[in-house]
């Protein structure tokens, strides 16, 4: 990562391997003798901006246009769950919203895969729901599951991730890790979609709690 001296402006290139993860660390700046404070932050935000600018190329190669969300920040009262639903078939979404709002999720709906990209980038989504054909885009191509996949697991854990497809057997757990995806659903079953996400989600949660258990005995954590 590079790094910049306040002191003297003096500008930095410290390999990623270099600096232990998760601690804070001071380096010597080679010009002016000042220290450089580096935080775990500071490390994840620099993680975060090469996510961002790997998606932008991504979109382009596709022929999609990356767009900065520039509707009004909003700001969600603490413990607000967020899913972020993309499907563009209107039957689907209203089925999927009122399942979504019975679990106590806040659904938000974008109209393309840029716009999602821009919600991403501003907010962590509890659950993703992302349809095949989204905005022209199977699932083998879309940048949605690319941006995902190219997340650190600690990260990645920590959003719920189901994808539809009339491919799919509903709760196909070889196929749902295939896909790299924590639940695969067929459309058809969407009327179920509640008592779904119940049982998956509650599978998931005890799976990363033995997952997580384990790595703290191990003293990894």
């Amino acid at each position: 990562m590079d790094v910049t001296c306040k002191s003297c402006g003096t500008t930095l290139k410290i390999p990623d391997e270099k600096l232990p993860p998760n601690q804070a660390v001071s380096v010597t700046c080679p010009k002016c003798k000042g220290k450089i404070r580096i935080e775990p932050s500071d490390r994840r935000l620099v993680s975060a901006n090469r996510r961002l600018v790997s998606a932008k190329e991504e979109f382009q190669e596709v022929g999609i246009e990356y767009e900065d969300d520039t509707s009004p920040l909003e700001f969600f009262g603490e413990g607000t769950r967020l899913a972020l639903v993309l499907d563009g078939d209107e039957a689907n979404v209203t089925k999927i919203t009122p399942a979504l709002e019975e679990l106590s999720y806040k659904p938000i709906l974008p109209t393309s895969i840029g716009e999602a990209m821009g919600k991403l980038r501003l907010y962590h989504f509890d659950l993703i729901l992302l349809s095949d054909g989204f905005d022209g885009q199977n699932l083998e191509r879309s940048p949605i599951t690319n941006y995902l996949n190219h997340l650190s697991m600690s990260v990645r854990r920590k959003t719920f991730l189901v994808l539809l497809s009339q491919e799919f057997k509903t709760m196909d757990n070889m196929r749902a890790f295939g896909e790299s995806a924590n639940l695969v659903v067929n459309p058809d079953d969407l009327s179920n979609l509640p008592l779904i996400l119940k049982r998956a989600i509650s599978d998931n949660e005890k799976f990363y709690k033995v997952f997580m258990d384990t790595i703290k005995e191990a003293g990894k954590e």
